[in-house]
């Protein structure tokens, strides 16, 4: 059974950066997508990016050419570099994962069967 921790969040002013890391356990990662999900307070969770086994990565529109996601098998660890933040950044992050042999990933939440119980980013001045 897969198990994601994710860690990495903080208190960060606006234009600031952070690393979030999905670390996993109990399975390897070779055969999953894993994909990172933002929630803020009243509004739905949304995919912010993900990245298949093959490494082909998507991003949402919000973040694109902020975000960055990688993945380090080995390491069984999944990472968000997260540049240039913004106050609409702010949610609770969460990584999920699901098994596939395909080489392109999904962001659609119903897709993903593992989850992390999710590390709170607060960006604010």
């Amino acid at each position: 059974q897969l198990h994601l921790v994710e860690s990495g969040g903080g208190l960060v002013q606006p234009g600031g950066s952070l690393r979030l890391s999905c670390a996993a356990s109990g399975d390897t990662l070779d055969y999953k997508t894993i994909g990172w999900f933002r929630q803020a307070p009243g509004k739905e969770r949304e995919g912010v990016s993900c990245i298949a086994r093959g490494g082909s990565t998507n991003y949402a529109e919000s973040v694109k050419g902020r975000f960055t996601i990688s993945r380090d098998n080995a390491k069984k660890t999944v990472y968000l570099q997260m540049n240039s933040l913004k106050l609409e950044d702010t949610a609770v992050y969460f990584c999920a994962a699901y098994s596939t042999f395909q080489l392109m990933c999904l962001m659609s939440t119903p897709t993903y069967g593992y989850w992390g119980q999710g590390t709170q980013v607060t960006v604010s001045s």
